[in-house]
């Protein structure tokens, strides 16, 4: 097994250091990369907001850096995956998370302190441009909804002939993926010519979506790892 880690630059140390460990080849192309926004949030109105949703570990990472690590402590927390709930949990944050077989937006809509949030806010904490999946069904279930989004994604510039010859000649057979956005990115820079290369590795994903995503793409060999923390990802490939 060599595994490819395609997380943004400074996200794939954990996995670099499990791989290691377990002597497992891999190596790193970022194909995301995520720089901080200027949107603030009003003292005032984090004031009277019942809770806080938080969509990544990027969105608790740079909300962090915003608040100079000053959370507020009237706030309910909910993050998407365990990842997420993890990274909050640095801050002494408890949070409700999506179920360990559902680590995404619809898994912690299943959850039963979500099912009844009627005249509740909500502050949605994202990068720009996220899905509006979460925000359309707590508006449906009678919540006030507001995003604070906290950073951006950016897609590296890379020569995808020269890169996916480069992850061929390493004999990368095990892609490791944590969004759809960075699958999109991957299939993207795969020149045609090498697209059955692709196909035979195998793709790890981190949720349903994603994995339905890969397929409708013409990827065949997908594990979902149910999470995009790194036991997960580690379960997936058996390690």
């Amino acid at each position: 097994m060599k595994v490819l880690l395609t997380r943004p630059l400074g996200r794939n140390q954990a996995m670099e250091e499990q791989l290691s460990l377990r002597d497992v080849a891999y190596c790193v192309t970022p194909l995301l990369a995520v720089i901080e926004t200027d949107e603030s949030v009003a003292d005032a109105v984090l004031a009277q907001t019942d809770n806080l949703l938080f969509i990544s570990t990027n969105a608790v990472e740079f909300a962090a850096k915003k608040l100079c690590n000053n959370f507020p402590s009237h706030c309910r927390y909910f993050a998407v995956g365990q990842a997420t709930a993890d990274s909050l949990a640095q801050y002494n944050i408890h949070t409700i998370s999506a179920p360990e077989d559902s680590q995404d937006s619809e898994g912690l809509l299943s959850r039963p302190p979500l099912q009844h949030v009627d005249k509740q806010s909500f502050i949605i904490v994202r990068g720009i441009g996220g899905r509006e999946a979460l925000a359309e069904q707590l508006l449906l279930r009678g919540a006030k909804v507001n995003y604070w989004q906290v950073y951006q994604r950016v897609i590296p510039r890379l020569n995808g002939k020269e890169i996916t010859q480069q992850w061929k000649s390493f004999e990368i057979d095990t892609i490791v993926v944590t969004s759809g956005e960075i699958l999109s990115n991957l299939v993207s820079l795969v020149p045609k010519e090498s697209f059955a290369w692709l196909r035979s590795c195998h793709i790890i994903v981190p949720s349903n979506r994603v994995e339905l995503q890969a397929k409708a793409m013409g990827l065949g060999h997908i594990t979902n790892a149910n999470g995009a923390n790194t036991q997960a990802i580690l379960a997936s490939l058996s390690l």
